[in-house]
């Protein structure tokens, strides 16, 4: 059985994707790993590069831009995971999300499977990402988005009181980040994930288009029982939203992750004039696009909800 299987969803960073796969095949250590390309319909012949120059990797070409969870779906399943108890022999031990504007250190993949095979109780872990510039990339550790902890990062306490476990909860700054910890999520850039978990929660929820995945996967995984690992001892390096920035959805897209992440797992244990803030809140943040979704639920969205 391989060691890792390892998902990267590309659209549009084909010089990334060449420099990010370049650092996953220099991989050093005593490991296994099979690497699937899933391509989101790039115009930039990321697809092309991938099948010229890296023929040892899977490359699934996609039609359409299926968004990130959706695409890894595609990768995961081509590695053998499927829905929630439904696992083929061969899938490996560990899979690994990795975005394509990631750089992975020689014995970094190793290192993270070595330490997740002593740590039995983990079912999803991440490592230390680092920004172009040198600082963190806040995402690497996450508490989720409740309605609480949501008002105070949006209404900028978290920015004010940095070291406050209560108010700067979403990117839990007060955490050493040279320090292992316990955290509700690690981000979908890299993240590593136990096959056993999988078996149990299934695969990403493909309502969310890109954002908020990661979290409500994370979710899942620790409501099955699991721990979630911050492993800062070993360090990636990440240009953040390269493929996002081109975008014209990926605003949109944030807030109607969170307007999903929420209904999906807080809405019900909402009181109601709670719940009317938060929606009038999403309103403002998510502008005029996400009225239609807050007023009117999409069924995606209401499965989603239902399946919460």
């Amino acid at each position: 059985m391989t060691d890792l299987g390892i998902v990267i969803v590309n659209w549009n960073t084909r010089d990334l994707l060449r420099t990010c796969l370049q650092t996953v095949f220099a991989s050093t250590g005593d490991f296994t790993f099979r690497v699937l390309v899933v391509d989101n319909a790039s115009t930039d012949g990321s697809a092309d590069m991938v099948a010229a120059e890296f023929p040892q990797a899977e490359l699934i070409r996609s039609a359409e831009n299926l968004g990130y969870p959706a695409g890894n779906n595609v990768g995961l399943e081509a590695l053998g995971y499927h829905a929630a108890g439904r696992l083929d022999a061969e899938a490996p031990r560990y899979a690994l999300l990795l975005n394509p504007d990631t750089e992975v250190p020689p014995d970094g993949l190793c290192q993270m499977v070595a330490w997740m095979d002593t740590r039995p109780d983990v079912g999803a872990s991440g490592c230390k990402l680092i920004l172009p510039d040198g600082s963190l990339d806040k995402a690497c550790r996450r508490g989720f988005p409740t309605p609480l902890v949501s008002l105070y990062h949006f209404t900028g306490l978290s920015r004010l009181f940095p070291n406050s476990s209560t108010f700067a909860r979403y990117n839990m700054s007060y955490l050493d980040p040279d320090q292992e910890a316990e955290v509700d999520s690690v981000v979908g850039a890299y993240m590593q994930v136990r096959r056993e978990a999988i078996a149990q929660v299934g695969l990403l929820d493909s309502t969310f288009f890109m954002y908020g995945e990661d979290l409500d996967w994370a979710f899942r995984i620790k409501n099955a029982g699991w721990k979630i690992i911050y492993h800062p001892q070993v360090t990636v390096k990440h240009v953040k939203r390269a493929a996002s920035r081109q975008s014209k959805r990926a605003q949109f897209e944030f807030w109607r992750a969170m307007l999903i992440f929420y209904r999906k797992h807080y809405r019900r244990t909402t009181p109601l004039p709670l719940h009317a803030a938060i929606m009038l809140g999403l309103m403002i943040k998510g502008g005029r696009a996400l009225w239609q979704e807050v007023r009117h639920p999409s069924s995606q969205t209401i499965a989603a909800s239902a399946k919460g």
